[in-house]
C-alpha cells in the first residue's frame, strides 16, 4: 500500500492513478500474485503460468519499501512476455504448457501481439519517452548486457517494415499479423528458458521448440548472461538421464515422469566452461556429469566459450567480471610460489573465483535472467633477525583485467554522465590499489625484492580500501549474500548461491632472501545449496540461516576447509 509511512506525499501524487475498470478485476489478481510470491499460478493477464515466487525483494533491493516496489516492478517488466505464438487446439482464455506450437491460444496471442505492437508505436511516437526508456536500457545494458527477448526497437523496426513507416492499428489483421510475427523471428529466438508457461518437455527437440514459443515483446527484458546460457543446456532433457550409480550425485533428481535426470546445474559448470581443468575434474569426481548427454552438450557449450575474443569477454561489466576471474582458475606451475602449486590452494582459488560468481549473481539478480529446468511429467635462516612482511597473491593478470573493469566501468558510466563526484573518487582510488597490487604481485613473480614502499602499502592495506568503500552503507559491505541462480519445475525447488562469513587461510612463502614466512589472510566462503522455490533467500534470511543451521559447504571444498 501506498502510506506516508513508505513514501513522500509527492510520491503518492506523483505516482497515483486510477486502473480502467474493465481490466481492474485482472490487475487486482496479478498483484495479489505478486504480494503472495507463491511459485507458479496462471497469470489473470497473460493467462499463461507465472513463477510469482521470482516477486520476493531479494539482493540489494530490501533496504526500503521504495526499492521494494522498484524490484517488483522491474522484475514484472523483465519476466512477462506477450507472445508472439499460439496455437489452434487451445481454446481462448486458456493456456497449455504441453503444447508444442504455443503456450496459449491463437486468439490470445493475436491480443497479446496488438498490445505490443500499440506500446512500441506509443515509443516510436514519444521521443522523451523513447528518452527515457533508452536512459535506462543503456545504463542497465552497459552493467549486465542486453535483454534475451524481444523489446520496443524491435517491434518497432518491425511496424515499420510491414507499414512503411505509417503505422495504424485499424490496419492489425491476420495478414499483416502474420507478417509481423514474419519479422519479429529474423531476430531470432531466446536463448534461456526463464520459467515462462512452466512448459513440459520430453526430448531436448520439445524443449527447443518450448524455448521459441516463450519469444514476445518484454517491455524491459532480462538480459542474457553467460552463466544462465551454461545452465540452460547443462540440465533436463539436454543432459539425458543419471548414468551412475551408489551415492546420487547433488545435480540428480527424478523429474515428474519418474526419470533420473541432471535437475540442477553447479557453479563448477561455469567455472569449468571458464577454463577451470579442477572443476571438470571434480564434476567427474562427484558424478555430477555422468549424465547420457552431458559430455555431448559441454563439448558444444566448450568450443563456444573458447571461441570468443578478448572483446567478447569485455563487451559488458558482467562478462568481463567474469573473464577477471579466468587467470583464478589456471593451474600454477613453475615460477610460482610453491604453496601456488598445490591442489589444496588451487581449490581455495576455485573457492575465491566462485565466491565472486555468487557475488556477481546477487548484484544482478534483478536484471539477469535465471535459468529454469523445464519440467517432465508422465625454516628461516639464522642470523639478525628480520621484520616479517606480508604477500600478496600473485595472480597479477587477475588484477590487470579487474583494473580494466574498473576502468571500464569509470569511463562508460562517466560517458553515460550517471557517475557522481564521489563514485568517481572510489573507482579512482580502486584502479590505483589495483595497479600496484599488479605491479608487486610482478615483482613477486620474478622473484625480486620489494621495496619498504610495496610493503607499508601490503601492511596497510585495509587502510588503502577505505578510499574504495567510503560513504557505502554497513549494510553493502557485508560479505553475506545469496541468489537464487535456477529454478528446476519438477522438485520445486531452487539452486542458491551464497557467500559466507570470511574464512582464515595460512601459507607458507618464500621471499627472495630465502626466509619462508607463514601468512595468514582472508578468503570468501562458498555456498550451493538447494531452496524451496516458494521460499527464496534474500540476504536477512540467509544470514539467519548462517548464525543458525548454515547448509554444508561444497565436497569439494574438503581440501582447503579444516575443522576448528
Amino acid at each position: 500500500d501506498c502510506t506516508d509511512a513508505y513514501f513522500k506525499k509527492e510520491d503518492l501524487t506523483r505516482y497515483s492513478f486510477e486502473v480502467q475498470s474493465y481490466v481492474r478485476d485482472d490487475v487486482e489478481a496479478e498483484l495479489k500474485l505478486i504480494e503472495a510470491h507463491s511459485g507458479f499460478a496462471g497469470s489473470p493477464i497473460f493467462i499463461y503460468k507465472e513463477d510469482y515466487s521470482q516477486y520476493v525483494p531479494r539482493g540489494h533491493y530490501t533496504r526500503s519499501e521504495k526499492l521494494k516496489n522498484y524490484f517488483r516492478a522491474f522484475m514484472w517488466y523483465g519476466r512477462t512476455s506477450m507472445l508472439l505464438k499460439g496455437s489452434d487446439a487451445i481454446p481462448p482464455g486458456t493456456a497449455d504448457p504441453y503444447d508444442p506450437v504455443g503456450l496459449i491460444s491463437q486468439y490470445d496471442a493475436r491480443i497479446q501481439t496488438t498490445g505490443a505492437c500499440l506500446i512500441a508505436s506509443e515509443f516510436a511516437a514519444d521521443g522523451e519517452l523513447m528518452g527515457k526508456w533508452d536512459r535506462i536500457y543503456s545504463v542497465t545494458a552497459f552493467y549486465v548486457g542486453l535483454s534475451d527477448d524481444l523489446g520496443p526497437y524491435e517491434y518497432i523496426d518491425a511496424l515499420n517494415s510491414v507499414f512503411g513507416g505509417s503505422f495504424d492499428p485499424d490496419n492489425l489483421n491476420d495478414e499483416t499479423i502474420g507478417e509481423l510475427k514474419v519479422k519479429l523471428t529474423e531476430y531470432g529466438s531466446p536463448k534461456i528458458y526463464g520459467g515462462t508457461g512452466n512448459c513440459v518437455a520430453f526430448t531436448s527437440e520439445e524443449a527447443n521448440q518450448f524455448l521459441n514459443n516463450t519469444a514476445g515483446f518484454r517491455l524491459m527484458g532480462q538480459r542474457f548472461i553467460p552463466d544462465s546460457y551454461m545452465f540452460t543446456n547443462l540440465v533436463g532433457v539436454y543432459t539425458g538421464l543419471y548414468e551412475g550409480d551408489g551415492k546420487k550425485p547433488f545435480t540428480f533428481i527424478i523429474d515428474g515422469a519418474g526419470r533420473p535426470v541432471r535437475g540442477f546445474p553447479r557453479g563448477l559448470d561455469v567455472m569449468a566452461l571458464l577454463g577451470s581443468d579442477r572443476s571438470k575434474e571434480l564434476l567427474d569426481e562427484l558424478n555430477d556429469s555422468n549424465y547420457k548427454y552431458y559430455d555431448r552438450q559441454y563439448k558444444e557449450l566448450e568450443a563456444e566459450f573458447d571461441s570468443f575474443d578478448t572483446a567478447e569477454w569485455n563487451k559488458n561489466l558482467y562478462w568481463s567480471w567474469l573473464f577477471a576471474l579466468k587467470p583464478l582458475l589456471y593451474d600454477h606451475g613453475a615460477g610460482y610460489p610453491t604453496f601456488m602449486q598445490t591442489d589444496a590452494w588451487q581449490d581455495k582459488e576455485l573457492t575465491t573465483a566462485m565466491a565472486s560468481w555468487a557475488e556477481l549473481r546477487h548484484d544482478t539478480i534483478l536484471y539477469a535472467k535465471q535459468s529454469y529446468t523445464m519440467v517432465a511429467m508422465c625454516a628461516p635462516p639464522m642470523g639478525e633477525e628480520k621484520p616479517a612482511v606480508g604477500y600478496v597473491e600473485p595472480v597479477p593478470e587477475f588484477y590487470n583485467r579487474l583494473l580494466a573493469l574498473t576502468r571500464m566501468t569509470n569511463s562508460g558510466l562517466a560517458e553515460m554522465d550517471v557517475l557522481d563526484s564521489s563514485s568517481k573518487r572510489r573507482l579512482e582510488n580502486l584502479e590505483s590499489i589495483l595497479t600496484r597490487l599488479v605491479n608487486i604481485s610482478s615483482k613477486e613473480l620474478e622473484n625480486e625484492e620489494l621495496s619498504k614502499d610495496d610493503y607499508d602499502f601490503i601492511k596497510n592495506f585495509g587502510d588503502n580500501l577505505d578510499g574504495v568503500i567510503a560513504d557505502v552503507e554497513d549494510k553493502a559491505k557485508k560479505t553475506t549474500i545469496v541468489a537464487d541462480v535456477h529454478t528446476d519445475g519438477n522438485t520445486e525447488q531452487v539452486l542458491e548461491e551464497g557467500v559466507g562469513y570470511v574464512d582464515l587461510i595460512v601459507v607458507a612463502y618464500k621471499l627472495p632472501d630465502g626466509r619462508i614466512l607463514v601468512g595468514a589472510g582472508p578468503v570468501m566462503s562458498y555456498y550451493e545449496f538447494k531452496q524451496p522455490m516458494d521460499d527464496r533467500l534474500t540476504d536477512e534470511a540467509w544470514r539467519e540461516l548462517l548464525d543458525s543451521n548454515p547448509p554444508d559447504r561444497p565436497e569439494w571444498a574438503s581440501n582447503v576447509l579444516r575443522s576448528r
